[in-house]
């Protein structure tokens, strides 16, 4: 089948393309950019997108898929239905699952589990056993296996130790440490230190159990020359210490998500499970040093979190409740009403972080607007206005914040392994 992309403007920052343009694709490869002929549109089906942006699939370099072992919340399926329909043609799943995902087999398991599907699914193995933090996982074999990176999520790598072992083997394969920067010690609450956690009488987080880990970490990647990406960073000291950390070379990146430069504690004071996460929400100042921080550079990618719950366990107590809300149809949406539209980041910035450099920390190709080249890309009107509605959402479960939001900025369609997902249903193309 030949279809045809009308009325788009190319937009690839690594290839430095920024201009109006038709794509002919056939049988899911770039047949032809530009100007098309009448022969073109013979027996091709044309989706007119005027005023979008045609732009790299986006990738998602943090999401929790549920699978193996918490199905009824999530399966790959289901998230990689929800990464569609949020504009995402790729995403790395983390592998606090149960059982982690800490063997080659399961590895193996997750990516054949994705492999029909048009978004492709790259798993995060666990640096620890069990995530245990007791012994290295195998890392060369699940890296064999097809693990793109390595991980303890949902805890910090447990000692230095362990974290120095870690960088020295995963040197040998040249992948990165995903770690999520909280002193167990410290992280015992339910909500940010400060005065509002007193008011509300909840148990506190202070930011410095961020602050203690992200320090450990940089040191170590520097003693060690590893790579090390601080995952969901939220305290504006942490922000400071990464910026300072590139400054003199070490090997250090970042992931900032929509929520942490969205939401303060504030929100908290509803008591709405939905606002309950890891790193919990924090200051109006932690927001604008992390936005500064995508200003600047400093921080490399937005992504998700995307960490769906079932409505019973969100209804919990907010002490009770887990952390964590789903992201992967509200991201987009958010960046461009946040950031773009607020004038913090272009659309050039927003597709490097939400596309091209979570693959450049992956060590994935970057999909090319070239003839011949696979169709991977991700179509958005950068103006249209629409209302959250977690009713619609792909993903199994409804916990999110931005409920009946109002956004300027949204999908139209995404593009990748002959397929086309358009207005809510899949095509083979």
């Amino acid at each position: 089948m030949n279809i045809i992309i009308k009325g788009t403007t190319l937009l690839n920052p690594e290839q430095k393309i920024n201009e109006k343009s038709d794509l002919l694709i056939s049988d899911g490869i770039i047949k032809k950019i530009g100007s098309l002929n009448d022969g073109d549109y013979k027996n091709a089906k044309v989706y007119d997108f005027n005023n979008a942006y045609s732009v790299p699939g986006l990738f998602d370099m943090h999401v929790h898929l549920r699978e193996p072992g918490r199905e009824d919340e999530e399966t790959v399926l289901t998230g990689s239905n929800s990464a569609a329909a949020g504009g995402f043609t790729g995403v790395a799943c983390m592998p606090n699952t149960n059982p982690p995902i800490d063997t080659a087999e399961i590895v193996k398991f997750i990516k054949e589990k994705s492999q029909s599907h048009l978004v492709d699914v790259f798993p995060i193995a666990t640096a620890t056993h069990e995530r245990k933090g007791e012994g290295l996982s195998p890392m060369l074999e699940l890296s064999e296996a097809g693990a793109v990176a390595f991980s303890d999520d949902g805890n910090a790598i447990k000692s230095a130790s362990l974290l120095r072992n870690a960088f020295e083997y995963t040197k040998m394969i040249d992948k990165v440490i995903i770690d999520h920067c909280e002193d167990e010690s410290l992280a015992e609450g339910a909500m940010n230190e400060g005065i509002t956690s007193t008011v509300l009488g909840l148990p506190p987080i202070p930011s410095i159990a961020e602050d203690i880990i992200v320090m450990r970490d940089i040191i170590t990647a520097e003693y060690t020359n590893g790579k090390i990406h601080i995952a969901h960073i939220s305290s504006k000291n942490a922000v400071d210490m990464v910026r300072q950390a590139k400054k003199k070379g070490i090997y250090v990146t970042a992931e900032a998500t929509p929520h942490h430069f969205t939401l303060t504690e504030e929100t908290v004071k509803s008591y709405d499970t939905n606002y309950k996460m890891n790193p919990p929400l924090r200051t109006k100042e932690d927001v604008d040093a992390i936005i500064e921080g995508l200003k600047d550079g400093t921080i490399d990618c937005i992504a998700s979190d995307h960490a769906p719950h079932a409505i019973e366990e969100k209804e919990h107590e907010f002490i009770y409740a887990p952390n964590g809300v789903v992201g992967l149809e509200t991201t987009l949406g958010l960046v461009l009403t946040e950031l773009y539209h607020k004038k913090h980041l272009s659309i050039e910035k927003l597709v490097e972080k939400l596309s091209i450099n979570p693959r450049i920390i992956l060590k994935l190709p970057i999909p090319q607007f070239k003839e011949g080249e696979k169709a991977n890309l991700t179509i958005f009107d950068p103006n249209l206005i629409w209302t959250v509605d977690i009713q619609k959402f792909q993903s199994k479960c409804r916990n999110s914040p931005f409920d009946k939001r109002l956004l300027t900025g949204k999908m139209l369609a995404v593009i990748n392994k002959n397929k086309i997902y358009y207005e809510n249903s899949f095509f083979t193309i």
